[in-house]
């Protein structure tokens, strides 16, 4: 008998990875839940994307960040946690709420007392707090509780990463380092709460970094001259890949790379191929790394963490100047039924 999927909260749902991951979810026929906070009643957009999902078979969960007995009631409907919230500072930067999300689930998963019905059911779970919750037969938990006699009651949490490694970057510079920081911030309160985890670094979305050749303050192809960062030479399916791992025992407590092989180009290559597609070839001038940085100079606070981020990204290679090891895994390699879009179908589009 399969194993029945789990339940997955997304929270973040209506944001660019947000609302990829919930479609993600239903896609694979996952129970999901969709965190639907007061404030967003207020937000046209944002309310039509959630309803547009509740009529695709999600189900939208009220709760506010700042309510913690209701965020603890929400978790305790699901298995797995996915936070969407957004960490880019050109937009709202909320990854420090997720202390607010570590402590519900905290709560939410200590468990005290397993009450077993005939056939070795688990019926009712006492947690620490006092609170008692029924359950129902179809929960995974269940199916694993029948079978080894545990049951599964601890949430998996996947925090709002989706981006370069912040354990491998403890050294950037400021301003932009605040990114990395408060991300480990998050890490640590979760292992500190003995929390079950994935981290998932995605490195740079294709639609962010693909079409406008990897220069700064545009999402569309240059039409003349392109900027190359040093020499050049520095190595959508986040939301299917997130879902893939929340059931996958490979994964748990380990961080997840997003590496797809023929998606590894220099920036080089990525100039060459948009110039192979467009027919048109572009004039090129190198941008010194003392350069780039004096740049930011007078800018706003956003600018610059974004100059600080790509100064990691194309002048000293932190998204592929490491071996995986261990405590990670690559996606592609862990799932390679699924058909990832090539760089090149990306760039087709702005033809």
């Amino acid at each position: 008998m399969a194993m029945e999927k789990s339940r997955v909260l997304i929270v973040g749902g209506t944001g660019y990875i947000g609302r990829r991951i919930v479609a993600a979810s239903l896609a694979a026929g996952h129970p999901t839940f969709v965190l639907l906070r007061p404030e967003i009643g207020l937000d046209i957009d944002k309310l039509q994307i959630l309803l547009a999902f509740k009529a695709q078979g999600a189900r939208l969960l009220e709760a506010s960040l700042d309510d913690h007995d209701g965020l603890v009631a929400a978790i305790r409907q699901v298995d797995v946690v996915v936070s969407a919230m957004s960490g880019a500072h050109i937009r709202s930067h909320n990854l420090m709420l997720q202390i607010k999300l570590v402590e519900a689930i905290k709560q939410a998963g200590n468990i005290k007392e397993v009450v077993v019905g005939g056939g070795g059911l688990a019926l009712k779970v006492t947690c620490d707090d006092g609170m008692v919750t029924e359950l129902g037969n179809d929960r995974p938990s269940l199916l694993t509780f029948q079978k080894t006699g545990v049951l599964k009651d601890d949430v998996r949490f996947l925090p709002s990463e989706f981006g370069m490694d912040p354990s491998r970057l403890g050294n950037a510079l400021e301003p932009g380092r605040v990114t990395f920081d408060e991300k480990m911030e998050i890490r640590r309160a979760i292992e500190n709460a003995n929390i079950p985890h994935t981290y998932v670094s995605a490195n740079c979305f294709a639609a962010y970094f693909s079409p406008n050749l990897c220069q700064l303050k545009t999402l569309l192809p240059p039409k003349e001259r392109v900027g190359v960062y040093g020499d050049g030479n520095v190595k959508d399916d986040v939301g299917t890949y997130t879902i893939k791992s929340i059931d996958d025992p490979r994964t748990l407590n380990k961080t997840i790379y997003i590496r797809p092989q023929d998606n590894c180009l220099t920036q080089n290559e990525l100039i060459a191929m948009w110039e192979k597609l467009s027919g048109k070839s572009l004039t090129k001038f190198h941008i010194h790394g003392d350069e780039f940085l004096a740049s930011m100079k007078d800018t706003d606070f956003a600018h610059q963490v974004g100059v600080t981020h790509f100064y990691h990204i194309f002048y000293e290679g932190c998204l592929t100047n490491f071996d995986i090891g261990d405590n990670g895994a690559e996606a592609t390699l862990l799932y390679p039924d699924v058909q990832y879009t090539r760089i090149n179908e990306v760039l087709k589009r702005y033809l």
